[in-house]
């Protein structure tokens, strides 16, 4: 995938608030607070601050909106389960997510962050499971392999994929500091885009 164009289309807020015109096929990226979801973001379009690398995880509160090549609009939803949020603010974020994949009638699928070094959390199985009623594709990306030796990352993707029953076809390895598995999250991405199904999760 090479990116040609990227246009910031703007946030949506709350759920039913504003959001672009659902024209163009939706990619949404999710996971909890601290994952790497905006450094994977950076590297995956190669550019180093098209996605705000917060030092404070969970600070986004909104789902943005960005016009790729356009093709199609890549959505970053906000990180969930970061601890130190105040549970009011947890509770606003769960209806926005959930109302966003829900209702989003281009949404053509959803990649899905999980840590290398971390079994998922509660708030990860959730997610997998809402996203399964949904029935939209995944493809779930595990972040942070460079922080393991490469036989320690492999082990664990391998585990993570039995531990939740996954297709090995929708798991891809990834690191955003040395690019390990960009180009396979692009090409899937682009599958996705094109309508070319991910295997949705069990």
């Amino acid at each position: 995938m090479i990116i040609r164009s990227l246009e910031y289309l703007g946030p949506m807020a709350t759920r039913g608030g504003w959001r672009p015109p659902a024209e163009l096929p939706e990619v949404a990226f999710a996971g909890r607070s601290n994952v790497g979801k905006s450094s994977l973001l950076n590297r995956l379009v190669r550019r180093k601050g098209f996605a705000r690398v917060s030092t404070t995880p969970g600070r986004t509160r909104e789902i943005h909106f960005f016009k790729v090549n356009d093709t199609f609009v890549l959505a970053d939803l906000p990180g969930y389960g970061y601890a130190r949020i105040s549970k009011a603010r947890r509770a606003e974020w769960r209806p926005l997510i959930e109302g966003y994949l829900s209702g989003s009638p281009q949404l053509r699928g959803v990649v899905q962050l999980l840590d290398v070094r971390h079994d998922p959390t509660g708030d990860d199985l959730v997610m997998l499971d809402f996203l399964s009623d949904v029935g939209v594709p995944v493809i779930v990306v595990v972040t942070k392999v460079d922080k393991l030796s490469a036989a320690q990352a492999a082990a664990r993707v391998t585990a993570l994929t039995t531990q939740l029953g996954l297709d090995p076809e929708q798991v891809i390895a990834f690191s955003a500091r040395t690019g390990e598995g960009r180009d396979e999250l692009a090409a899937a991405v682009e599958a996705l885009v094109r309508g070319a199904d991910a295997p949705p999760t069990p």
